[in-house]
């Protein structure tokens, strides 16, 4: 009997079956934080190929197929859409124990019926009836065949929000789509860019910024124009999660050689970033946001491709030196400053885990249940170990049943089958400890359990409202 990627792919015990049939598996998507363009969602969007749905801007895939020895044109070039297909094929097979391994069956299996593993052999034939199926479906429709309820973007606080408006306008469109504020160009001043963006920041508050804190004001009124978007979450993407003691003398002189062209000191440069985020906490903290942190990212490796194609194209990984330390000080900083807000704590370095959950358990009270969490297993760690890991380390030592679960951090409007690959693996642990008689085979209770980890505690713990 053909066992590949059935009905109880990852489900190894009754229990674990059980507890994903019959309650994981059809309940709604709140997709909190993810990269589709609003603007996709806005004018409903009809995809041409499966090719444009499943690899344009996805370096997931792309990276895997330059493993694979794949030329730079058929992955982010100009090349025929079949033959970029036919190339992404031609690797799969190779990808044994990869999640994209499985994202990429489950999508051709809840989308599109297909039910056999994806070859070199079969691509033509696969492809052909994908774009068959494909042009029964809009944007929208394939996020009501998911049972999506909300997302979050990512967005610029330069941007107008103007696509956020036509969507929340559409009397057609039921489900949220909400803006996420994104402050990173403003918040890393020792990026390239860094001045060019103050400037057209200045230009879009109409408020002149020559210091420091004159960042803070523009970024507070740019906050108060989200939240009457409906923004109910702010996100900081960090290389390293940095600290300084407060120094507004520091912070400004970072600023003025940033804006001078010149390289601030690592010193200065991290009591600019940290004076910014504690003032950018405590507007979160006052509109109830939630405040995603984000760390632990070597960004832009290969000089030479990133020199040809930009950033978020597939030449990250992980960095070793996350500063984890400092996202304790950094807390307690917000917390002396009056604007401790809810927070999701990510890092892309594994060995993180134990760490963020103690951490985020000094933080904890103030009548919010789980205030400070430790995020899903992020970017290189959604995979099956990657993801129970996360959730043991977080069992062990903090408290599971307030976790919010998953996300797809994705570009894809098919990727929400990531939700379900995540369910899957919680399942499957759960089902584990229940048989093994490390927890009570309580239905009710457990019920509870996976309802509110896939869904109820994102909805209350953001303010959806759903």
């Amino acid at each position: 009997m053909n066992k590949f990627m059935d009905k109880d792919f990852l489900l190894s015990t009754p229990t674990a079956k059980r507890l994903y049939h019959d309650i994981a598996e059809n309940l709604p998507i709140i997709d909190y934080h993810c990269h589709i363009d609003p603007k996709d969602i806005a004018q409903n969007r009809k995809f041409n190929n499966i090719t444009e749905l499943w690899l344009g801007g996805d370096h997931y895939k792309w990276r895997q197929m330059r493993f694979g020895g794949i030329a730079e044109e058929l992955i982010t070039g100009n090349a025929d859409p079949r033959e970029k297909f036919r190339a992404f094929a031609s690797i799969m097979p190779r990808l044994i124990g990869n999640p994209i391994y499985h994202w990429s069956h489950l999508e051709l299996q809840r989308v599109f019926e297909i039910y056999e593993p994806l070859t070199e052999e079969n691509a033509d034939e696969i492809y052909n009836r994908c774009n068959e199926i494909l042009t029964k479906y809009t944007a929208r429709d394939l996020m009501r065949k998911f049972k999506v309820k909300a997302v979050c973007t990512t967005d610029d606080p330069c941007d107008d929000l103007r696509f956020h408006r036509e969507i929340a306008d559409d009397s057609s469109m039921e489900i949220k789509v909400l803006p996420a504020f994104r402050p990173d160009k403003a918040v890393n001043i020792e990026k390239k860019g860094f001045a060019d963006y103050i400037r057209k920041l200045s230009a879009t508050t109409g408020k002149e910024i020559g210091f420091a804190d004159d960042v803070v004001l523009a970024l507070g009124d740019r906050i108060a124009y989200f939240a009457a978007h409906g923004c109910l979450c702010a996100d900081h993407g960090l290389d390293y999660c940095m600290y300084a003691k407060p120094d507004v003398f520091a912070a400004n002189r970072a600023f003025e050689a940033a804006m001078s062209g010149e390289a601030p000191s690592e010193k200065d440069a991290d009591a600019y970033k940290t004076l910014i985020t504690v003032a950018c906490a405590e507007k979160y903290a006052e509109k109830n946001w939630v405040m995603q942190i984000h760390f632990g990212c070597l960004r832009d490796n290969n000089k030479p491709m990133f020199a040809k194609l930009g950033p978020d194209t597939g030449f990250d990984a992980v960095n070793s030196n996350s500063r984890v330390e400092n996202a304790a000080p950094l807390l307690n900083a917000f917390a002396e400053n009056g604007g401790l807000p809810k927070v999701i704590l990510y890092s892309l370095n594994p060995n993180d885990n134990t760490a963020l959950v103690s951490i985020a358990g000094c933080f904890q009270g103030g009548e919010t249940v789980g205030r400070i969490q430790q995020g899903s297993a992020w970017w290189f760690n959604d995979n099956l170990t990657g993801m129970r890991d996360q959730l043991i380390s977080l069992a062990n030592n903090g408290m599971l049943g307030c976790f919010v679960g998953m996300l797809t951090d994705s570009r894809s409007f098919i990727s929400y089958t990531r939700h379900e690959y995540f369910r899957r693996i919680f399942c499957d642990l759960i089902g584990g400890w229940v048989e093994s008689g490390q927890y009570p085979d309580d239905i009710p209770r457990l019920t509870t359990l996976i309802e509110d980890i896939c869904f109820n505690n994102t909805n209350s713990f953001f303010g959806f409202k759903i």
